[in-house]
């Protein structure tokens, strides 16, 4: 490994990368502000297309027409930005690691982002459109359906934040035995704690329904087999690191 900088040097790394990091993100935003309402109503779509026809979207707040499509836009904008974010953080620790360190974070960072739009993909195009119907159709008689826009929007990029972070399972369990935290055997033995904890998280990530917590915490258990797979074929490389 490269020699030691002074800490100075550290930090002002970490800041231009951070800098970077921010500076992708606002990039992203300007370049989509303009279509911000355009943007949300395809967000909106899972919800409106399950109303009842004389049902819309309403705004309880004077400012939430303007500010929700952009509050939106700047989550969406990060979305997007999170390779070059992720890149940045690789960049930082890369000195440090050693080579076949090195070898490995690379595809650990495609494949984060590749399951993180997985876990929103399957939010908004799965989760979505049964969550919608099942509220909406269960709504008491003589209750109109109008639901705010700012708290839609906040309940949608729950879900999103849940289902992308839940998608990072296999990332975790491969990280976990990589490193000897843990081993796949001892991950194995512990199926009926990670079964349970899996829906107390989904109860913990989504409303207080059943159907999107179950939604959540099946991905969640077929997520971790996968990261078992993975974490058999991808073992310590114990040897490399005596060696270096």
């Amino acid at each position: 490994m490269s020699e030691q900088q002074p800490l100075i040097s550290h930090l002002m790394e970490l800041r231009t990368r951070l800098m970077r990091a921010l500076g992708s993100v606002f990039v992203v935003f300007f370049a989509l502000a303009y279509w911000s309402n355009d943007i949300y109503h395809y967000l909106s779509q899972p919800l409106l297309s399950v109303m009842p026809e004389s049902s819309s979207m309403i705004a309880t707040d004077v400012a939430s027409p303007f500010f929700a499509p952009f509050k939106l836009t700047l989550v969406v904008s990060f979305f997007i930005a999170i390779p070059y974010v992720l890149y940045q953080i690789w960049a930082f620790v890369a000195p440090g690691l050693y080579k076949h360190e090195k070898r490995m974070i690379m595809p650990l960072l495609a494949s984060s982002s590749v399951l993180f739009y997985a876990g929103i993909a399957f939010a908004y195009y799965v989760v979505f459109p049964v969550v919608f119907g099942f509220f909406t159709s269960v709504a008491p008689e003589g209750v109109q359906v109008a639901t705010d826009i700012n708290s839609y929007l906040n309940f949608v990029l729950k879900l999103f934040f849940a289902f992308g972070l839940a998608f990072e399972i296999p990332i975790a369990v491969l990280l976990l035995c990589w490193t000897g935290a843990t081993t796949v055997e001892s991950l194995k033995s512990k199926r009926p704690y990670i079964v349970v904890g899996a829906f107390v998280i989904g109860m913990a990530l989504t409303p207080p329904d059943v159907i999107s917590q179950t939604m959540l915490a099946v991905p969640m258990l077929l997520l971790f087999e996968v990261g078992l797979l993975f974490a058999r074929i991808y073992s310590p490389k114990q040897d490399e690191d005596d060696a270096e």
